[in-house]
């Protein structure tokens, strides 16, 4: 059995782990990492990101990554931002990590993805798009295998 003060501790956990995932949300493309998000609801790091993986089942870090991709799969299907420009924006500030983890999220690199995207999508309402091109959560995308055309 879990006693009453336990249990109001663990809601009091619950609780600021969500004002994490919220500030994340809000502040993707700020400068954020585990250490700040920590300090700003009076956790060590390392307690932060235990719980966090247990509450949400992905890193702090891996929740902000996907945010990042999330948004930048919006501006890049929008189409009128380089990669480079998409990848500041939504706050990463190495080229090389941001097009790795949105290959793994995605599937394809952003430049790749910034092509087929704007033919995928085009007349498709953006609140739909959103839906239907969201990244994968908590594992990597599928690696296909190239399809050869038939000559018939």
């Amino acid at each position: 059995m879990t006693s009453r003060p336990a249990a109001a501790q663990h809601l009091r956990d619950l609780a600021r782990l969500r004002r994490v995932r919220d500030r994340i949300d809000r502040e993707y493309a700020q400068p954020l990492d585990v250490e700040a998000l920590a300090r700003g609801v009076n956790m060590s790091a390392g307690h932060l990101s235990r719980q966090f993986r247990l509450a949400y089942g992905e890193s702090p870090y891996s929740y902000l990554m996907t945010r990042r991709v999330e948004r930048a799969m919006a501006l890049l299907r929008r189409g009128d931002l380089s990669v480079t420009e998409v990848c500041f924006a939504v706050g990463c500030s190495s080229l090389g990590t941001f097009s790795t983890r949105f290959t793994e999220l995605v599937g394809m690199p952003p430049s790749t993805y910034r092509h087929h995207a704007a033919r995928g999508t085009a007349g498709m309402p953006s609140c739909v798009a959103k839906q239907v091109t969201r990244p994968i959560r908590n594992r990597e995308a599928p690696v296909t295998e190239p399809r050869l055309r038939s000559a018939s």
